[in-house]
This record gives structure tokens, sequence and C-alpha cells, in this order.
């Protein structure tokens, strides 16, 4: 677990960018109108899945690992379909698999035309050197270095939730990444707010000590800035 050190006039965070390059820079923007009205330092918190279903999953990736705006720091999360591109890079035979879950999309985006090798029954050592050639290390070095979950006081930030009732210290990465249920219904048990996406819906969603920020950008156009300002809690 990761904690966030000293204090931040103004928390902004946003999940679930799922390759949707435009929508995130165009959030970054609304971020930083409301931010030049606020003095003092500014975090950025990202909840995860920066890959997969939208257009550009690449340059997402680029954009997170630049440094962020003067004035702010950033913090970027890992989610469970970062984690499972890092999978299929370290072992690309898993693509079959991979695609069943994930779709071709992120490949497209670094210019790999996955279906064509596969009609042209390209084998397993093959795809690989495709993958390696064109997918830089340096996005898969940087995914690997997220951090899972992140604690600024009482706030807790992390892709998809946690495991009621269980001591931070004793969660699983499966489930900080994974799970559902019965976090979305119970919340976490525990004395702290959960912020996470992993779940989507067409707004935010507000259950027991948890608010759900992913609103299915890919699909709606919609990526849900959540604010946080000394005690007040809103959307931008």
């Amino acid at each position: 677990m990761t904690f966030a050190e000293g204090e931040f006039a103004a928390v902004y965070a946003m999940s679930d960018v799922h390759g949707c390059y435009n929508e995130l820079v165009k959030a970054q923007r609304r971020i930083e109108e409301d931010a030049a009205r606020i003095p003092g330092p500014k975090l950025i918190v990202m909840l995860g899945d920066y890959v997969d279903r939208g257009p550009d999953s690449s340059a997402v990736l680029e954009f997170l690992s630049k440094t962020p705006p003067p004035g702010f720091q950033r913090f970027v999360l890992c989610g469970n379909h970062d984690a499972e591109l890092v999978k299929l890079y370290r072992k690309p035979a898993r693509i079959l698999e991979w695609l069943g879950f994930a779709g071709p999309e992120t490949l497209h985006s670094y210019g790999i035309d996955i279906e064509h090798l596969l009609q042209s029954a390209a084998g397993n050592e093959t795809i690989a050197r495709v993958i390696r050639n064109m997918i830089p290390e340096r996005h898969i070095q940087f995914l690997e270095s997220l951090p899972i979950m992140l604690r600024i006081g009482r706030v807790l930030f992390v892709h998809a939730g946690i495991k009621p009732g269980i001591d931070l210290k004793k969660q699983k990465d499966s489930d900080l990444m994974w799970i559902r249920q019965p976090f979305l219904d119970e919340g976490p048990q525990l004395p702290v707010l959960v912020i996470h996406g992993h779940t989507p819906a067409r707004t935010p969603t507000f259950g027991p000590q948890r608010i759900g920020i992913d609103t299915a950008v890919s699909a709606t156009g919609r990526l849900t800035v959540l604010t946080i300002k000394g005690t007040r809690v809103g959307i931008l």
C-alpha cells in the first residue's frame, strides 16, 4: 500500500480510461481549468485500466508515463487489464486467451494486425517477436512499476475494491484489481471511504462507504473526474 505524503488542496481521480486518449486529454484540461482557481498542491489519481476497448491505448500509456502538469503530482495505480497486458507481453503464447478477455484494440494501437497474424497461421514465436518489437518495453516497465492501492488519510483509492472487513495490509492484489461482490453491496467494512472503478455504470455509483467512478468511457464518451477538496466530494 502506498501513502501520499503531504496535504493537497485538491485531489482529482479518474478510472478506466480504456484506450480513450482524446477523452483523457479533455478530462486533464477540465482538471487544469478547475485547479487554476485553487492555490496549493494538487494530486491526480488514476485508478487503473488504461488499455483495451478504446482505440488509443498506446497514446494513453505514453501520456501517463510523462511528467504531470506543473503544480500537480500524479499517482497511477494498476488495474486488471493493465496487469493482463503485462502477462501477454511476458508470455505471448497466451494470445488467444488474452484476446478472449481483452479484444484486439490495444494491439491495433501499436500497429499490430493480430487478426492477419492468426489467419496466416503465424506461430507463437512469430507473434511473440511482433508483440515485443511493436510494444515499447518502457510501456510494459511502466505498468509493472505501478502500485495497487493508495491511501490518503481516510480515503482509499484502488481499481476494483477490497475484500470487506479484511485488514488493508492483508488484502490480495487479485481482489484489489478484480473484486465486485461482496464489496459492491457491503462496502469496505473498515473506517475508510473507497474510491474505485472497474464496475461500469452510466453515472457514478454511491454505495456503503464507496464511490464507483467507472462510467464506461469507451461506450458513453464520459470520463468521470471525481474531486476531493477538503471534506467535500464532487464530480467535475
